[in-house]
Order: structure tokens, then sequence, then C-alpha cells
């Protein structure tokens, strides 16, 4: 019998099961687990912002780069049971509004106007840098860290990052036909340049409110969290004697 403690969030039994084939216990968040595996992106992010009595293992919270597909979940568990996982630390994010926090996401920020297809401008600049490395006109922009990059803003475009190698800042829907899209290390500054329509601040899939133009506003990397990482050999959960 495997000595794995697992604390859950999210589950829908089919983990906490998953758990027992294994050969390991479910035990509460503050009983020193092993691993806290999540069910879901929303679970994950909840998790990962409230302090974690242990790393993360991520069950269905992207598509597999980051996290264990749900078809996987029982194979992951196992591996982790048998002492075949490692930890990796991932980024979390605090948005600030002229120099007011407003937020703070594991996955991604986006600015975005409030009415669809409403095209405003964005600059963006590096931290420590006054001047814009670029501009755009479209209907937002996301910031996303390496967890999250492989979620909305590489759909918008972007790229998958590996983890701790910075922030992907990705425009939504450009006006231009060619736009560019930047990877910046630890913090993005942007800017809404137009006032013409509302834009929205997003963290996470929650809307924080609106930001106003031409006031600065700051994404940066405030924190790490530890996931855990399993091996992607082809396995099968077994139960344990």
């Amino acid at each position: 019998m495997t000595d794995f403690r697992a604390a859950l969030a999210g589950d829908d039994d089919t983990l906490r099961e998953a758990i027992r084939v294994a050969g390991g216990a479910v035990v509460d968040a503050e009983a020193d687990p092993d691993a806290v595996v999540t069910l879901g992106e929303r679970a994950l992010v909840e998790t990962a912002l409230g302090d974690p009595s242990a790393p993360i293992l991520p069950v269905d919270a992207g598509d597999g780069r980051h996290a264990v597909p749900r078809a996987d979940a029982g194979a992951a568990i196992a591996a982790v049971a048998d002492g075949e996982g490692w930890t990796e630390l991932r980024s979390t994010l605090s948005v600030t509004v002229g120099g007011e926090s407003r937020a703070r996401a594991v996955l991604d920020a986006t600015l975005m106007t409030v009415e669809p297809a409403r095209i405003s401008e964005y600059a963006v600049a590096e931290a420590g840098d006054p001047e814009a490395i670029g501009r755009v006109r479209s209907d937002g922009i996301v910031v996303a860290t390496p967890a999250g990059s492989s979620g909305y803003a590489r759909a918008a475009g972007g790229s998958v990052l590996a983890a701790g190698t910075g922030l992907s800042v990705v425009p939504v829907s450009p006006f231009a036909t060619t736009a560019d899209t930047w990877v910046l290390d630890d913090e993005a500054r942007l800017r809404v340049e137009r006032d013409d329509c509302d834009v929205r601040l997003i963290a996470d899939g929650e809307v924080a409110g609106t930001v106003p133009p031409n006031v600065d506003i700051r994404v940066a990397v405030d924190g790490r969290v530890p996931f855990m990482r399993v091996p992607h050999a082809e396995q099968s959960a077994r139960p344990r004697r």
C-alpha cells in the first residue's frame, strides 16, 4: 500500500476513485497532502491563488501541455503515487490599473472591448521602458503565463511557452492582417489609447471591471506555484497490492 496522500478540488468522484485505485488516500488540504489534484480550470485557478499546501496536479485544465487530460488522470495519479512525478514552478500574475490592484490570475489577463467586434488601440511596453515596443488596433489583447499560453492566447495566434520562459502577449482579432505578438520577461505594461468604447479587464475568465483610457496597466508575475508533472508514457492506472 502506498503512502500517497492527495487533496482534491473540483472533483466529481472520478479523481477520488483514481486515487483509491492507485492505493492512495484522500485527505483535507490542511492535512499535509503530497499533492492537490484539481479538476477543471476554475478549481485550478482557485487552488493556485489560494496558497496551496502541496504541489498541484491539474486535470482537464487546458490542452495537455500544462495539465493532464481527463482521460489520462488515472495514469497520472498512479505515476505520482509511484514517485515518478516531479515539480515545476508556474507563475501567477497580479494586475494593477493606475497603480491600484485590480485582479490576480494563473492563466491569463485580457483587455477586451465591451461591445463585440469593436476595435480599440493598445500600446505594449516592457518593464522599465517608457517607450512602447508596439501598438495594435484590435478587439483586445491577452497576457498569458506559460500555463495559460496554450489556451486563449494560442487561439489568438500566440506561442505556447515552456515553464519559466516569460509572458505571451497577443492581440485578439487585430485589424491588421499581420500583427506582432510578443514574449516578455515577467512584466507587461499595457495602455488603452482610444476612448471611443469601453474596455473590460478579464482575469482567468472572470470580469474584473473596466479600465479607463490612457492609464498604465501593469500585468506582472507576483509569485510561483509548484505544479506536478508526470511522464508521458502510455500507462494505465493499476491497483496496488
